[in-house]
């Protein structure tokens, strides 16, 4: 009995070594997580050192027996109580002191100051053919239905999460796949094979990507489970969260998983870098925000930008505010856009208390946490969803969360309507200065004109970037004409002879007369001039078949 207390110390130490690797834990003692579990473990090391001090146990024979007894020590160690209360003392002084009622100044401050942008100059004026229509749960749904033709990988691996980025140009959401489960890792440790990628803008464009494993991946097994791997080979002293998996510009796929560090003791974690590793070979690279590869779209975790934007609005003049005076949130919900070839997350802004209406919205960039604030008073995501739905309330289609466009100058929200399946059923633009204003379409082009018309027809409403505020009717000889089909239906090109420097651009479902037009013919057509070169036209009538008539 007199080498118990060497055992339960290798016991203790065996336990806590488990620990640390069934939980990747971080090794750093800044971090509170690790302090908490330092100190456990501490303890559990003193208590076993003080009680062999105050006693230990004996074995006594007796006869043929064998007796043990507890003898006392009659001077106990008091230095493990002393070290212990210092550990807790310390813990819990750092633990307090981080709390906004002694850095509220910081709380307040972590996120930047709010640049104020000028909306119509800052944002990209949007190209409708280009709108990114497919959101996260329909895209996993398009994969999935591409995996599904597949037969023989349909019971090996499961679909990852998508993650919308930026390749080449090109807007897309990129799925991983993963194994199915153990045996299925067993049988293939060198990874599962490959990707899928689904357009943003085109639900026809689907893609399996077949050339690169995926061989590290969340919950996944042991070595190659992607936590446990990043955590020992690449950071285990420091803070790290947020894999998300993106692509370089060859495709190659890797895991971009941010590093982060306390700024106050254990509150208000910020993004240092990130961990940069290649999903097949498990090979990977530090880079601070600077350093960073073009290719990487963010590194920012969107939950904290969120609290620190809450923060900021919470504590703008104190945590003793009472009267609420100037504080703000954000609007429930959020996004990810890309603006001039960056990547943001969206959100708006509501005074506290407010429900329908927003203060403005604010642009955050993923990778330097520079903020952009338009201040644009108007109605909230969730206002314009409610108002979308309500134009088509007879069918009961679903808003998707909403995209923020220039619409020539103009701030207007972009959504698609769904049935219950989720499948996209039509198109609906809203004002952001006027949720009423609501424009809905089978296709993309037909729910813009509606909503030209919509806002044309408005109280004091023009289109911005309008040369009138009624539509132009003009007649001509047709100089050219061709089509093209998209994922949006048909859309019909004509030139006149009259007007050889504007290009009409007609929906195909506008009009049965368009299929049969030709060079030649005269047309009458009605269009909301724009100062673009191409121009959307709301009315068409071929006058060669109503002089026919």
């Amino acid at each position: 009995m007199k080498k118990w207390k060497p055992i339960a110390i290798f016991v203790t130490l065996i336990l806590f070594a488990g620990y640390v690797l069934l939980n990747r834990m971080n090794l750093n003692p800044l971090y509170p997580e690790s302090a908490f579990s330092y100190c456990v473990l501490f303890s559990v090391l003193l208590l076993i050192i003080t009680l062999d001090r105050i006693g230990r146990f004996i074995s006594i024979k007796q006869g043929g027996n064998i007796n043990v007894q507890f003898v006392k020590n009659s001077r106990p160690l008091r230095w493990p109580l002393i070290v212990l209360g210092v550990l807790w003392g310390a813990f819990f002084a750092v633990l307090i002191g981080s709390s906004v009622l002694f850095q509220v100044n910081a709380y307040r401050n972590q996120m930047p100051e709010l640049t104020e942008m000028d909306f119509a100059s800052d944002f990209d004026t949007v190209n409708t053919s280009q709108l990114p229509i497919v959101d996260k749960e329909m895209a996993k749904k398009l994969a999935d239905k591409k995996l599904g033709e597949r037969s023989s990988l349909g019971s090996q691996v499961v679909l990852g999460e998508p993650t919308l980025q930026q390749v080449n140009g090109q807007l897309l959401w990129a799925v991983p796949t993963y194994h199915s489960g153990l045996f299925k890792w067993l049988t293939n440790l060198d990874g599962t094979p490959g990707y899928i990628t689904v357009s943003a803008t085109n639900p026809q464009d689907v893609q399996y990507v077949d050339g690169y494993k995926i061989k590290y991946q969340p919950n996944s097994y042991l070595w190659q489970e992607l936590g446990f791997w990043a955590r020992f080979t690449a950071a285990p002293f420091t803070g790290i969260t947020d894999p998300s998996f993106e692509l370089d510009d060859t495709g190659r796929p890797y895991w971009v998983i941010t590093t982060y560090k306390y700024l106050r003791g254990f509150a208000l974690p910020e993004v240092t870098g990130a961990v940069v590793l290649d999903c097949a070979t498990g090979e990977s690279e530090r880079y601070s925000i600077e350093t960073l590869p073009e290719w990487v779209d963010r590194v920012q975790p969107e939950d904290f930008i969120m609290t620190q934007l809450n923060n900021k609005g919470e504590y703008v003049h104190g945590y003793l505010n009472f009267s609420d005076k100037d504080k703000f949130r954000t609007s429930e919900g959020e996004t990810i856009i890309y603006n001039n070839g960056n990547c943001y997350l969206f959100t708006g802004l509501t005074s506290v208390g407010g429900d329908q209406s927003a203060i403005g919205f604010v642009m955050i960039d993923m990778v330097t946490k520079e903020p952009h604030m338009y201040r644009i008073s108007g109605a909230t995501e969730t206002a314009a969803q409610r108002s979308a739905e309500g134009e088509v309330q007879q069918f009961g289609y679903q808003a998707a969360f909403p995209l923020i466009i220039n619409l020539n100058s103009q701030p207007t929200y972009f959504m698609t309507l769904k049935d219950t399946e989720g499948l996209i059923k039509q198109y609906a633009y809203v004002s952001v200065q006027d949720y009423q204003t609501v424009g809905v379409g089978e296709t993309i082009q037909e729910a813009r004109l509606n909503y030209e018309k919509a806002l044309n027809a408005s109280p004091g409403g023009q289109m911005v970037g309008s040369t009138t505020t009624d539509a132009e009717t003009i007649t001509g000889t047709v100089a050219r004409i061709g089509s093209e089909y998209s994922s949006a239906g048909t859309v019909y090109y004509l030139v006149l002879q009259e007007h050889n420097k504007l290009l009409f651009s007609i929906q195909g479902s506008l009009s049965d007369e368009l299929a049969l037009t030709q060079a030649g013919d005269r047309v009458s057509l009605s269009y909301y001039p724009t100062d673009s070169q191409t121009q959307d036209v709301s009315i068409f009538d071929n006058l060669e078949f109503t002089q026919e008539n």
